[in-house]
């Protein structure tokens, strides 16, 4: 894995100081290792990666170990106070400032560089505790997120046990039936039955008792939502899963069981075969992937984030973005840039307004996919982006790949192009100076508040639901 800047920087000031240490100028040292003064002051800067050749004619010159140059321990306190400075301006909430960073120079006193670095500090203190209510949840939720990247979002020990539970039940091709559902809650010792008076606050209640399962009768006429809540309160027995203790070990366990809701709707073995055929005939389309199995639109674009880079080798964005344009769902492991707070959450956040996944609401013809590049600073990306409505407003849902990887999917041809400077605020959060000031001052919107801002996970016997509406319905129908 190729170094980052700031290790690249590190590198650099290790660079610098051996080269100081010995009294050479950079044409001095260039001159010894082979390079020009020039090349070298780049590689001193953080600016460009050296080889391992000239790592080595650099340390044979000054007489350091190839190790010791490649320590991520800066070389002095001067430079450990200038990568925490180059640290805190690349974050992206110095950067949504708008504000210049400082260009530190060799004059530069260590109590400048020290005070600005206190108003970075604080400036991080006060990002923290802007968000210290639901603190836990959101960090929980980032790490998760995080490691799952790490992943690539593909978890081969629960794609096999749902093989095996559909080869069990008979499953052989096409879309899982309710039927075959029903046969693997049998096999499980459960009886899946429907009821009207479901708590409010759950999606399904399982009485270990009487080896019931029961689901809202709501969810009977098609669609895969019955067959997905049947599947994950499975799923808890199949995993073992026990109370959970935190948010993180919540949030794991719901991963999880919707992760082997996800396998057996659209098996393994089935949609690779499906997904690589689609690539070989550079024929990639997230509502064929859809429509082959019989699920909504955002469960095929979450099953792609599953098996397209281990399978596929592509690496992809998801986005599921709501009307007022803020990110309720994400994954991404192709380094699109995203607007995150202080702990890195994503969720919550407001997407660009120059993504497709928030320029497909301005579209008239919403029965298919919208196609679009979009120029950011981490690259040129192809996304697809199909928009729908729901009780509670409208949303959209975003797949999208790294440009390079767009020759394997339908849309590719498309001439639509647009170009987002995000975190930078100046790219679509900060209205244009004239405006501003014809308004300031001249105008008081009142703001929609988000009821679920204010409504912690309870930490009852079964978090995030009523525990006594739960006990009073199995009493109920015991």
């Amino acid at each position: 894995m190729p170094p980052t800047p700031l290790e690249l920087t590190t590198l650099g000031h290790r660079i610098r100081h051996q080269r100081l240490a010995h009294g050479y100028t950079l044409d001095e040292l260039g001159a010894k290792v082979g390079v020009a003064g020039s090349q070298l002051s780049l590689i001193e800067n953080g600016k460009r990666e050296p080889k391992l050749s000239l790592l080595q004619a650099i340390a044979h010159a000054t007489g350091a170990e190839v190790a010791e140059l490649l320590s991520n321990e800066p070389p002095n306190r001067r430079a450990a106070l200038e990568i925490e400075l180059e640290r805190a301006q690349s974050s992206s909430v110095f950067r949504q400032l708008g504000i210049a960073p400082v260009k530190v120079t060799k004059g530069m006193p260590d109590e400048t560089i020290e005070s600005i670095l206190g108003l970075h500090r604080e400036l991080q203190r006060r990002e923290r505790e802007a968000i210290a209510t639901p603190e836990e949840a959101r960090r929980a939720n980032t790490e998760l997120r995080l490691k799952m990247r790490e992943l690539d979002n593909y978890l081969p020990e629960i794609e096999k046990l749902a093989e095996k539970q559909l080869k069990s039940a008979g499953h052989v091709s096409g879309a899982l039936t309710h039927r075959t559902v029903s046969i693997m809650a049998e096999k499980l010792g459960f009886e899946l039955i429907y009821a009207n008076d479901l708590p409010h606050s759950t999606r399904s209640v399982t009485d270990l008792e009487h080896g019931r399962i029961y689901l809202p009768p709501a969810s009977i006429p098609g669609g895969h939502g019955l067959r997905s809540m049947a599947l994950q309160a499975m799923a808890h027995r199949l995993l073992g899963h026990k109370r959970p203790t935190d948010y993180a070990d919540f949030l794991q366990q719901r991963l999880e069981i919707n992760y082997y809701a996800a396998c057996c709707l659209m098996p393994e073995t089935a949609s690779v075969a499906f997904l690589q055929q689609a690539k070989k005939d550079r024929n990639l389309a997230v509502e064929d992937f859809r429509d082959a199995f019989g699920v909504t639109h955002e469960a095929a674009g979450m099953r792609l984030t599953n098996l397209a880079t281990r399978h596929l080798g592509i690496r992809l964005h998801f986005l599921r973005v709501d009307g007022s344009g803020a990110i309720t769902r994400v994954y991404e492991n192709d380094d699109l840039p995203l607007p995150m707070d202080v702990t890195g959450a994503v969720d919550g956040q407001a997407a660009c307004r120059k993504f497709s996944a928030r320029a497909a609401f301005g579209e008239q013809n919403r029965t298919t996919e919208h196609y679009q590049y979009t120029d950011t600073p981490a690259g040129t990306y192809w996304c697809s982006t199909q928009t729908g409505t729901t009780s509670a407003g409208e949303f959209s849902i975003t797949v999208g790949v790294p440009f390079d990887d767009a020759r394997w999917f339908r849309g590719r041809e498309t001439q639509k192009r647009a170009t987002s400077t995000c975190p930078d605020e100046s790219c679509c959060r900060r209205a244009p100076g004239d405006v501003a000031e014809r308004w300031s001052g001249k105008a008081w919107p009142s703001a929609r508040v988000h009821m679920q801002m204010f409504s912690p996970l309870p930490r009852g016997a079964f978090p995030g639901v009523d525990d006594n509406e739960v006990y009073d319905f199995l009493d109920r129908h015991a």
